[in-house]
């Protein structure tokens, strides 16, 4: 009975003394809730994200757009982008490298050694052309083709002048065109024919395009338009915080390529655009009109109603190869390859049979035109 009475005034006396501890230690015993801190701690994390988000922004919106033009590649280009420093030292060291790459008017670049036989190593630039060339030409069968060189030159649009050919010269030159007669083999070039000569003009301002593009994206530069001779690759938004937008020039007989009325205006934004047409490299001869766009298959200009096309890419390169191609392989068989490649976006300026100014463009380009 004294044990029974002794274990109650225990009991009794612990529950008192628990009733008059302060409320904070009361607290203590009350386990705290898990899903509470959790929910706790991703409004800190949202809240976090918020402020430095607005703070980026604004240091964007704070940031200088620099504008750097000049002349390479035998044009002129104009490139905008949003840094804090002026990088044209850095750009045109790029630019010197495409150039000592694939200038057939420098005697020591690479391709002009390739041309002469001279042993050369070849550079990442020149493997990474000549690879998509390659590509284009396969899928275009021919209709793009690097080897066109001896007849370009022939023809008096390259960096040779010279008459209008016969038809045996032509079949001559003929022999030593087509991209399958020449591959890379390690670091090096070899060709079927040493007479075999290669000519990236319809490549290399839209290359030249991308890598000035690679340099900024390695600066982290967001917002910028590189253009360079009428090709152009953008990333981000124009100095007005506005989509980029390039316009596409009305096809007019303008060799001195001084008339600038645009045919339409698109929304090139996180794309490459390059355009192609013979509305502006031409010459006459006894009342004939000769386009610069040789047919690597015929060795003659072409002759189609084709004025202009103009092709929308992820790389400016691969635009600029696509739009010569199309050049040479008219509506039809253009359209039959964009049904291969839904990647690209086309817009094809042409003669139709009523001899009037006509329009075809991709279905998913249509949302792009804002002109």
């Amino acid at each position: 009975m004294n044990d029974r009475q002794s274990n109650s005034h225990e009991i009794n006396k612990d529950q008192r003394d628990r009733s008059n501890a302060p409320v904070d230690e009361q607290r203590k015993t009350v386990p705290s809730n898990p899903l509470r801190w959790k929910k706790l701690l991703k409004l800190f994390f949202l809240l976090f994200l918020i402020v430095g988000s607005v703070i980026i922004i604004r240091q964007q919106q704070s940031m200088p757009y620099q504008h750097n033009s000049g002349q390479v590649f035998g044009t002129t280009y104009n490139i905008t982008y949003q840094s804090n420093k002026d990088l044209h030292k850095e750009i045109l060291a790029q630019l010197h490298k495409v150039d000592m790459t694939f200038s057939t008017f420098e005697e020591q670049s690479i391709i002009s050694k390739i041309n002469r036989n001279i042993p050369v190593q070849l550079n990442q630039m020149f493997i990474e052309v000549f690879d998509l060339a390659k590509q284009v030409s396969k899928d275009t069968n021919g209709a793009f083709d690097i080897t066109v060189a001896p007849l370009v030159n022939v023809w008096g649009f390259g960096f040779k002048s010279g008459i209008q050919p016969t038809k045996h010269t032509i079949d001559s030159l003929l022999t030593l065109t087509g991209y399958d007669k020449v591959a890379v083999m390690g670091s090096t070039v070899k060709k079927q024919d040493s007479r075999i000569m290669l000519d990236c003009s319809g490549i290399a301002k839209g290359y030249g395009c991308d890598a000035v593009a690679q340099l900024l994206r390695s600066k982290d530069v967001k917002n910028f338009m590189v253009e360079i001779g009428g090709e152009v690759i953008t990333s981000g938004n124009s100095d007005k915080r506005l989509p980029w937008k390039i316009g596409v020039t009305k096809p007019t007989d303008d060799s001195t390529q001084t008339n600038n009325e645009l045919q339409t205006v698109l929304n090139v934004t996180d794309k490459a655009m390059a355009t192609s047409g013979n509305y502006r490299r031409f010459y006459y001869k006894n009342g004939k009109k000769y386009a610069h766009t040789i047919d690597p298959k015929t060795g003659y200009p072409v002759q189609h109603n084709i004025l202009s096309a103009t092709v929308l890419a992820n790389t400016c390169a691969k635009a600029d190869a696509y739009a010569t191609a199309f050049m040479v392989l008219g509506l039809d068989k253009t359209k039959e390859v964009l049904q291969r490649h839904p990647d690209l976006m086309v817009y094809l300026i042409y003669t139709n049979a009523d001899g009037r100014y006509d329009v075809w463009f991709s279905p998913s380009l249509k949302n792009k035109i804002s002109k």
